[in-house]
């Protein structure tokens, strides 16, 4: 990938997570996400649990990662999409910038075996007070290991929506959505209705106040012993993981 040549590390096939092989609660972990077999951005961040509700993630600001850019500096949300497909890209250091998250994922292997194709994100204020969930609407994730390294493989599918606590849904990034749509032959999203059906489902469950939106979590606080990553580990430029 791109001109820095790490995308062209040996193919290695790397076991997949089982029902036997939980995370533990601190663990590093890295979140890769994909455009086809393609890594466009990844971050760092700790294992929270591990049980049959899913995988709990942590994320704070200053997490290292790297993410795809045009040669120029530019990302993907600087430009228009079809001139995007145009630019040669690399990736480059960046670093989780924002509010605290806690972000739930299920995985397709391991002890949640639902295959969402999406993820919730517990958003909190600066005074640790919840703000709000995000509804992140992406592939099923994929669950590997390497070595003493965990990682969780998706595809982004841009849709999103912001659920609030006194019961306001909103969709975000349809215009994105829309225009990335009308370039079939170079976006990563091949089936439209199933990402708007994947939405609704999770809004229904919103309104009913189901799980994960039931209050779960959200008074959830970091153990204070645990140390945010410093670095990148090298397995993060890894082939994906289906």
């Amino acid at each position: 990938m791109g001109d820095d040549g790490q995308m062209n590390a040996p193919v290695t096939r790397l076991p997949i997570a089982t029902d036997s092989s939980p995370l533990r609660p601190g663990q590093l972990i890295v979140h890769r996400l994909f455009h086809g077999e393609q890594l466009d951005s990844a971050r760092t961040g700790l294992v929270v649990g591990h049980d049959e509700r899913g995988l709990r993630l942590w994320y704070t600001d200053g997490n290292p990662g790297v993410g795809t850019c045009a040669t120029d500096g530019r990302r993907i949300r600087d430009m228009p999409f079809a001139e995007w497909t145009r630019q040669q890209h690399t990736t480059e250091p960046i670093r989780w910038s924002g509010r605290d998250v806690l972000m739930l994922v299920r995985p397709a292997d391991g002890p949640a075996s639902d295959r969402a194709a999406h993820a919730v994100w517990w958003f909190y204020e600066p005074d640790a007070a919840f703000s709000c969930w995000y509804v992140n609407l992406e592939e099923p994730s994929v669950l590997w290991y390497d070595g003493e390294l965990a990682g969780v493989d998706t595809t982004d599918q841009d849709l999103d929506a912001v659920a609030r606590p006194d019961g306001t849904w909103e969709w975000k990034d349809e215009d994105e959505f829309t225009e990335r749509l009308g370039h079939p032959a170079h976006y990563w999203v091949r089936d439209e209705a199933a990402v708007r059906a994947e939405g609704e489902r999770v809004a229904r469950l919103f309104a009913a106040r189901e799980f994960p939106f039931d209050g779960t979590w959200c008074d959830w606080r970091p153990d204070p012993a645990w140390r945010p990553p410093i670095t990148v580990p090298p397995a993060v430029y890894r082939p994906r993981v289906r």
